[in-house]
């Protein structure tokens, strides 16, 4: 089987109990692993362990550690392994989808996973994520980064946090799951990214890049958008209502905004509801903010929208070359107009 390298980046799924909680402790969970019958079974692919210094809590994540992720990952493929990550949960769908975005053409598997109660403990969901994971990133057909949780398998720049304290903690609302970790593994060939024939390429995030996101609601003012996309923004997610409608009678608000696009802010309009997606010609709210220089996020999640933006805003030579690009499917985070004729499963494994 194709050895696996585990990145070890903090989280939950490291913490070792202290007399003020649960805390991380490097070492704890080389550990715990090393104690564990299942982690020796032969059918598990060869492994090894790297733990970041010092360990994380995951809303301490940043862009700079995407990066420095992506350049780790990028040297286990080149040692052809396939990846696991170890992350906490809150900001895992973040890096998930800045993962798909940074590593273009990946041929090994990169799973991202972690657990809602520590590995030691009796109860703990760790074992289970991370032997999935470990199975998965094992695989020859999955050449895409995937988020593991909870008995599911989810496209990472489409997985969302859905619950803070349970079990079934993430949801791709707006795109089936790649596969099903019952009695066995497995993986739907009609729903993975296709073999890239180019080899991997890593791309670099501007650390002056900046970006930001803003929830409509009710009564929200001119002035605070406005105050919102001065400069040194580049980029902003307005997460807008239902099909992606805002306030079409705001002259001001619509102004602002419009003022803002002008200047090269690129605007990007994504959806509040956890399922469906924007489309800015279907309501007369809507079409307002595309006068506006507002671009439709589509069905993409807030993360996957957030970070692409990142992505693009470094890569891209121009506001209006973003805007084109945000609009595109790069790597599975959104649902093309015309999406691609289907066909067949693979089954790789036994779980």
């Amino acid at each position: 089987m194709r050895p696996v390298r585990i990145l070890a980046t903090g989280g939950t799924i490291a913490m070792a109990p202290t007399p003020h909680g649960f805390a991380p402790r490097p070492g704890y969970l080389e550990e715990l692993l090393a104690q564990d019958p299942r982690f020796q079974h032969p059918e598990l692919p060869p492994f090894t362990l790297h733990e970041y210094t010092p360990l994380m809590d995951s809303a301490t994540m940043r862009p700079e550690h995407w990066q420095t992720l992506a350049q780790d990952i990028a040297a286990a493929h080149e040692d052809g392994a396939g990846v696991v990550v170890l992350h906490g949960t809150d900001t895992m769908a973040y890096t998930a989808s800045a993962l798909a975005f940074l590593l273009e053409n990946l041929h090994h598997p990169v799973v991202l996973t972690g657990s809602q109660l520590p590995m030691g403990e009796l109860r703990s969901d760790a074992p289970d994520n991370l032997l999935a994971a470990l199975l998965l990133a094992a695989q020859p057909h999955l050449p895409e980064v995937v988020l593991v949780f909870g008995h599911r398998i989810l496209r990472g720049c489409r997985a969302t946090k859905v619950d803070a304290s349970g079990f079934m903690a993430f949801d791709s609302p707006n795109y089936p799951d790649l596969g099903t970790l019952g009695v066995r593994l497995t993986l739907f060939a009609d729903r993975l990214r296709p073999m890239p024939q180019a080899p991997l390429r890593v791309h670099s995030l501007n650390p002056h890049t900046q970006v930001g996101v803003v929830r409509l609601f009710p009564g929200i003012s001119a002035a605070f958008l406005a105050n919102v996309l001065r400069s040194p923004l580049q980029g902003l997610i307005l997460e807008t209502y239902g099909m992606g409608n805002g306030p079409s009678d705001d002259t001001a608000l619509l102004g602002t905004l419009e003022r803002a696009s002008r200047r090269g802010v690129v605007v990007v309009n994504c959806t509040q509801c956890l399922r469906g997606g924007v489309d800015q010609e279907g309501y007369a709210t809507g079409s307002a903010l595309a006068r506006a220089g507002v671009v439709s996020g589509g069905d993409m999640t807030v993360e996957a929208a957030l970070t692409k933006l990142l992505f693009l805003l470094s890569t891209e030579p121009n506001a209006d070359a973003v805007r084109a690009r945000m609009e595109e499917d790069l790597r599975g985070e959104r649902t093309p107009a015309h999406p691609s004729p289907t066909h067949g499963t693979v089954e790789p494994a036994h779980l």
